[in-house]
């Protein structure tokens, strides 16, 4: 007799159960052009320049959003990343690290890393905080949304 209702409650608890969080698969956008790069300011600390591809901005249906970063050093070198960023666990992962050739190779480590404060390479913080996770919890709403944010500013 009890065995329906024991099989019931479980079905009950099974379906209140946050479902794990399954990252979408990752296409790599086109490599960046000039003409769409946006440039944000990271510290005065630092004599590089830090851009992201506007046209590589997507948000996905597992709340992650994904973009280009390019960093230029005042010495002419240049690192180009495709990236995600999860607001929900303040995480930053690589996916792929541009070469010379205008190509792109994959990254050896798909690992999160918690994004934390730093004094010297904060871009990260900085894209958290004030373009990509405006609530510190969700994703802005579309890259749209994120490219004003680049544009014009960061709302108060």
């Amino acid at each position: 007799m009890l065995l329906p209702l024991v099989a019931a409650a479980q079905r009950e608890e099974e379906e209140a159960a946050p479902k794990g969080w399954v990252e979408i698969k990752v296409k790599l956008p086109p490599f960046p052009k000039p003409e769409n790069l946006i440039a944000f300011d990271v510290s005065a600390a630092s004599s590089n320049r830090f851009f992201v591809d506007a046209e590589s901005i997507s948000v996905g249906s597992d709340g992650v959003v994904r973009y280009t970063l390019v960093i230029k050093g005042s010495g002419g070198g240049e690192n180009i990343s495709y990236e995600g960023m999860r607001c929900e666990t303040r995480e930053q992962k690589y996916y792929a690290f541009g070469r010379r050739d205008g190509s792109w190779s994959n990254a050896r480590s798909g690992e999160w890393r918690r994004i934390e404060h730093q004094d010297i390479n904060r871009q990260h913080g900085v894209l958290y905080v004030d373009y990509f996770c405006p609530d510190r919890r969700r994703p802005v709403k579309s890259p749209r949304d994120a490219i004003n944010r680049f544009k014009y500013g960061v709302p108060p």
